[in-house]
């Protein structure tokens, strides 16, 4: 059986009354890409801010590569890499001047920085404009700059936070291919978070995130049927809403 990038136990969440998520569990494995999908409101952001320990989880558990995010905080969080849905780059700053000081954070630095910066930037194809200023980038460059920030420390688990939000529909693909590429070939486990369901390949296993519960969990293109996944998510969420 292979190993479990990311589990999630019996979580749940309030803002005062209010229930953000509702007693969710769900298990990813190391090397798969899991798309998490829900309208805006669904507790995406709730989840992605317990997963990265933002916030404290008031109810449940969270493992990150086998180490439970309570009992080994720094640990687990070590083994993660994170896209936040709003860009945090110095735009001042060049690529790699950006990159180094964010591997200098994770205590990496010399040639051993040097080394692990070259990676990321070839992995996600960003070596030509490590010398550029970030100000000078497009938007799809400084999303792979992110991207490939993330992976400066080789964590194991890649979390995405609506990372394609403003970009325009080919440079979304493009993203979107270059990650799950990550997953397939670097045998990273991936979650991705969305709003759109273009986003979502046939054979991608789809979390279905709505008014904090999970209503779907399974393989996408098992989801949709023969219908089209727009049209059965629509449907799924209007009839849970109702």
């Amino acid at each position: 059986m292979s190993k479990l990038g990311l589990k999630v136990s019996n979580l749940s969440h309030f803002y005062g009354p209010k229930c953000a998520l509702n007693n969710i569990s769900f298990e990813v494995e190391n090397g798969h890409f899991c798309a998490l999908l829900g309208p805006n409101g669904a507790g995406k952001s709730t989840l992605y801010a317990l997963l990265c320990r933002l916030f404290s989880a008031q109810d449940g558990e969270i493992a990150i590569d086998g180490l439970r995010l309570s009992e080994n905080p720094r640990l687990a969080l070590a083994r993660m890499g994170i896209v936040f849905q709003h860009p945090t780059l110095d735009l001042d700053l060049t690529v790699r001047q950006n990159l180094n000081y964010f591997a200098g954070l994770h205590g990496i630095s010399g040639k051993t920085a040097r080394i692990a910066i070259s990676e990321a930037l070839h992995r996600l194809q960003m070596a030509e404009r490590e010398h550029e200023k970030v100000r000078a980038l497009n938007g799809g460059h400084r999303r792979r700059m992110e991207i490939a920030r993330a992976l400066i420390h080789k964590p194991s688990v890649l979390l995405l936070d609506e990372p394609t939000v403003g970009l325009d529909a080919q440079t979304r693909r493009q993203i979107t291919e270059h990650v799950h590429d990550l997953a397939s070939r670097d045998g990273l486990t991936v979650m991705w978070a969305t709003h759109l369901v273009d986003e979502v390949w046939p054979d991608d296993r789809l979390l279905i995130l709505h008014r904090g519960d999970i209503i779907c969990d399974s393989v996408a293109k098992d989801i949709s049927q023969k219908r089209s996944l727009a049209e059965t998510f629509a449907e799924l969420t209007e009839s849970e809403g109702a």
